[in-house]
């Protein structure tokens, strides 16, 4: 069985939110075991798997990408959407576009302190747009 699914994120200020529980909300029921295919349509935001239990992680993500990526650098040549648009384009390449989560017992099988993270790197961004395919 392949079951696909296409949905809208609300929108969401710059930084990194965990949306598990808005993406679970969007799937279908999932199998006894499987796998879902996360897939975001964006290029200037990211998705990613990581540490869900303590908000500082959050903060400290956003400013390590901010100080690896900063705005406004002098040599960059595409700047006509705004001085956060070509890092959020960098920033989203490094990061990625999908994750891979194993289903087990009909429940995204991550990890106790895991979440699904969104990465939102605009400073103004609209709902981000996800495809979600779960094999089972």
């Amino acid at each position: 069985m392949v079951e696909q699914t296409s949905f809208t994120l609300a929108p969401r200020p710059r930084g990194y939110h965990i949306i598990t529980r808005e993406i679970l909300s969007q799937l279908p029921p999932l199998p006894p075991k499987g796998m879902l295919h996360l897939f975001i349509q964006h290029t200037s935001a990211a998705i990613t798997v990581n540490e869900a239990a303590d908000p500082d992680v959050l903060t400290d993500f956003e400013s390590v990408f901010n100080h690896l990526v900063p705005e406004n650098l002098p040599f960059l040549v595409h700047t006509m959407e705004g001085p956060d648009d070509m890092p959020a384009h960098i920033k989203a390449a490094m990061i990625g576009h999908s994750v891979t989560i194993p289903i087990t017992n009909g429940q995204l099988n991550l990890g106790t302190w895991q979440g699904i993270y969104l990465c939102e790197f605009r400073n103004r961004a609209s709902g981000r747009k996800m495809v979600a395919t779960v094999y089972g």
